[in-house]
Formats: structure tokens, sequence, C-alpha cells
């Protein structure tokens, strides 16, 4: 059975690692003639980051998928402890990664490469943190959980409609923020000047 809230999940970790790859795309090219362009697109794409996957899609895995997870199969406990513990650091990481990015447009060359460090290694973590939940606590999840439960992961995060799935329209205020990404964003990133 096909539960909403499974691909709602599913679809909101496509949009992110899509988002995240194109943030390395950004960073491996550089902000060459277009500094500001470039600047403004990254911190645009750190504060979708920071904005809808922390405040939105984790703290209802948080509350509600990872605790009638564990109920239902304890063996996935340590999973979901680490999960948990990336929830608790991800607004951190995701600030930090904006310092660092705030500290190479102002100050130059020489912070860049603390940023790329980061953004690589920040990219590499929120992969592999999706790739968990994808593989070990969702199937968990489908095995394990009632109905009653599927009812209300499903109300709640029907309420999500992230709107870089393609699957909803975007929320006005956040209406401006994608534009900008898109149309700023240089080819094939987005539809900006290459």
């Amino acid at each position: 059975m096909s539960h909403t809230s499974l691909q709602i999940i599913r679809d909101e970790h496509l949009s992110l690692a899509a988002m995240l790859r194109s943030m390395l795309l950004m960073v491996e090219r550089g902000p060459g003639d277009h500094a500001q362009r470039f600047f403004d697109v990254l911190r645009a794409m750190l504060f979708y980051i920071d904005e809808f996957p922390e405040r939105l899609h984790h703290p209802k895995e948080s509350d509600l998928l990872f605790p009638r997870v564990v109920r239902a199969a304890p063996s996935v406990m340590e999973a979901v402890a680490r999960l948990e513990q990336d929830h608790m650091s991800g607004e951190m990481a995701v600030r930090d990664l904006q310092h660092l990015l705030l500290a190479w447009e102002l100050l130059g060359e020489s912070r860049r490469r603390a940023f790329v460090d980061r953004c690589n290694s920040y990219v590499d973590f929120y992969l592999e943190h999706m790739r968990v939940e994808e593989t070990l606590i969702l199937p968990e999840a489908e095995k394990m959980l009632t109905e009653d439960d599927w009812r209300e992961l499903d109300a709640a995060f029907e309420k999500n409609c992230d709107p870089l799935t393609g699957k909803y329209p975007p929320d006005p205020a956040f209406a401006r923020l994608f534009t900008r990404i898109v149309m700023t964003a240089p080819a094939p990133i987005g539809l900006g000047e290459a």
C-alpha cells in the first residue's frame, strides 16, 4: 500500500538533493565574472535549506515518524538516534555555511577554501542522512506502522507542500525565493546566463 507521507518525504529528499548538488556545481564553477550573482544564488540556496527542510521536514520526521518507527521496530533505535543528532545539528551546520559564505564574499579569496571544504562535507553528510532514512527507516515504517499511524503521518506531511518538488504551487512567501534561484543561477543549474 502506498502512503502519501512516504511519497512526500521521498519527493522532498529528491528536491533537496537537487538543491545540494546544484550548490556543489555552483561552488565548482566559482564566481567567475559574476561574483554578485554567484553569492546571491548560493545565499538563496542556503536560505531555502534553512527554511524548508530544517523548519518543516525535519521536525515532522523527528516528532512524528521516528518515534512511531522506533516503537514498532526497536532495532532501528541506533540509526534513529544518529538521525536525530543530525537533525539537532542541522540548523547550526547550515548557519555555519551561511557565515562562511558571507566571509568569502566580504573578506575575499582567503576565505574561499573554508567554505568550499565545509560545503562539500555538508552535502556529503546530508546525502548520507537521506540515504539512511530511505534505505533503513522508511522500509521499516512501511512494514511496521499501522493504518492509524499512516493517517496521522499523511495528514501532517501533506501540509509541507515543498514547491521545489514540482507538485505544489509555491507559497507566496517563497515564490520570490524560488524564482530568484532558478532565474539567477547559471545554466545548467538554472535559467540565468551561463
